[in-house]
């Protein structure tokens, strides 16, 4: 998902469980959540004092071939080379986490090349692989709590966010694609002549996996889940921001009875670690979730080395479209939840909303209202909704875009200042009167600012909509079906949420367009990305029938 590259392979040059259901809570990311925190009429918080934690850090090392260790460059003497995960409320360091160079990414790929090539995980029946998946997520449901708040910790995200939302549909996830485990096979094929034909669906090997700092162990789970469904190795390279959670979801892992070296998870940084995954020669395929520049970077590191097939889940500037037959408090709630949701800090965050300019006036009034009604703070805290930016590099450029915004021409309608004298807080922001050629209405912000364009009818807001190098999602709002199956079409993105937004399902794929990516996650078509087609044709003598 975008600015985030948790793998920043940048600069490479060379509880509360009665907050919402069981069932609902899988089902939308951000609507359900938001729905029951809107209107309380809470107003940001002054000032921000942090909350103790309720959770102990107790894993810091890296994960390969089943035990952990410390980074490669330990001696007799010294523990291995380390670096920094630090909290988002207050820049205080949580932890020091191993970080992996080329050897540990040597270490890690070994040990999933022979796990895959001479382990039992490949080999064992898909029916056995089903029921240790299974495991895996009934483990990680009663840890849930845990989990959420290490996630927190780490990433700044409302603990009832990840607790009631993220961490139950990560659970989902991985029982889903343990259903699909022992339903994947080829087909027999019909072919001209006495043969018979069959396709085998094999497993494509050592996968390298790169996940991004907004959502550390949920695109863990879009990329882990399917691959270990069909059969793969993984070795998994962390966010540098937000490596706690997957490090310790890997040690229940193992308790699940996860063989040693079918996951591995190590902790560093894009240009070493990352690098070093990307063009290792034994690594047969890579999935990367992280900005578009980063994901070119990705393509090129792996066509220097063998080739190796990338799924690229990519940056965003997606369009929020408002038709002028909408349920205008429907769509304000929808666009300030698809806008703010994790503190902006979304690949597909509805960043450009288009309202049509018959219902503008009210709409920006009630956007506004929304916005300064958003409750900011610590993320521990019951009813928070928005907690600190990722770091101080983030927090930076969001400022920087705001003052751009101001600078350019727009009204500044709410918001625009750092929360507190601590942290990375930032006002939640919404600007009207935005332009086309403005930064704000153009590039990836990735946290809490809400641009609103005004557009006069269909023709000129489609135009004005794929006129991006991204493709990766939309919200459309209307009453008219015949509107909202023009828009569906005519929009260049690989998700379109009519009349809702942020909905992830774990059946239901998703993916870009243009710079947005190549390749799905989610669902069956995610299968396909962690799967060779092998044709098998033998010779028949004297059939029966063809």
């Amino acid at each position: 998902m975008a600015s985030r590259i948790l793998s920043t392979l940048h600069n490479v040059s060379s509880s509360s469980s009665s907050f919402v259901s069981t069932t609902k809570r899988c089902l939308g990311l951000c609507c359900l959540w938001h729905r029951s925190l809107s209107g309380t009429g809470a107003s940001v918080a002054a000032d921000i004092e942090p909350s103790k934690p309720p959770v102990q850090i107790e894993h810091n090392q890296l994960l390969i071939d089943g035990m952990f260790v410390d980074a490669a460059s330990a001696t007799f003497v010294l523990s291995g080379k380390t670096f920094p995960t630090n909290d988002p409320r207050t820049g205080d360091t949580i932890a020091k986490v191993a970080e992996a160079d080329v050897e540990d990414v040597n270490r890690a790929v070994r040990a999933a090349r022979k796990a895959f090539d001479e382990g039992p995980w490949p080999k064992m029946t898909a029916y056995e692989r089903s029921r240790i998946i299974l495991r895996c997520a009934d483990i990680l449901e009663k840890h849930n709590d845990e989990v959420a708040a290490i996630e927190t910790w780490d990433s700044g995200k409302p603990y009832e966010q990840a607790a009631n939302v993220e961490i139950p549909m990560v659970v989902r996830l991985f029982r889903y694609y343990a259903g699909w485990a022992d339903k994947i096979h080829g087909l027999t094929v019909p072919a001209d002549g006495s043969y018979h034909v069959q396709t085998l669906h094999e497993p494509i090997g050592v996968a390298g996996q790169i996940v991004p700092w907004n959502f550390p162990l949920l695109i863990f789970s879009w990329k882990v889940a399917p691959a270990l469904a069909c059969g793969n190795t993984v070795v998994m390279k962390t966010a540098e921001q937000t490596p706690l959670s997957a490090i310790y979801v890997s040690k229940l892992f193992l308790e699940a009875g996860l063989p040693p070296g079918v996951l591995n998870v190590i902790s560093g940084f894009g240009p070493t670690a990352g690098a070093a995954l990307c063009t290792h020669m034994d690594v047969d395929k890579l999935a990367f979730t992280g900005s578009s520049e980063t994901g070119r970077r990705v393509l090129e590191l792996s066509a220097r080395s063998n080739l190796k097939p990338v799924t690229l889940e990519l940056g965003g500037k997606s369009p929020f479209i408002v038709c002028k037959d909408a349920d205008i408090d429907a769509a304000v709630e929808a666009a300030h939840s698809a806008l703010f949701f994790n503190q902006g800090q979304c690949c597909c965050a509805g960043s450009r909303t288009f309202v049509h300019e018959s219902i503008y006036d009210e709409f920006v009034e009630k956007a506004k209202a929304r916005a300064t009604k958003r409750v900011v703070g610590d993320p521990f805290k019951s009813g928070v909704e928005q907690g600190p930016q990722i770091d101080f590099a983030q927090f930076e450029k969001i400022l920087k875009y705001i003052r751009s915004g101001i600078e350019s021409g727009a009204t500044l309608e709410s918001g625009g200042q750092r929360v507190g004298s601590k942290g990375y807080y930032i006002e939640p922001t919404v600007f009207s009167n935005v332009q086309d050629d403005m930064l704000i209405a153009k590039d990836e912000i990735f946290g809490p600012v809400q641009s609103i364009l005004k557009f006069k009818d269909l023709e000129e807001v489609i135009r004005r909509a794929n006129a991006t190098h991204y493709g990766l999602a939309a919200g459309v709002y209307t009453r008219n079906i015949d509107t909202a199956n023009t828009l569906m079409r005519a929009l260049r993105v690989g998700t379109v949420w009519i009349n809702c937004y942020d909905v992830f399902d774990a059946a239901i794929p998703f993916g870009g367009y243009k710079m947005s990516g190549q390749g799905k996650v989610r669902g069956i078509y995610s299968l396909r990305s962690y799967l060779q087609v092998k044709a098998s044709v033998t010779a028949l003598k004297n059939p029966a029938w063809l």
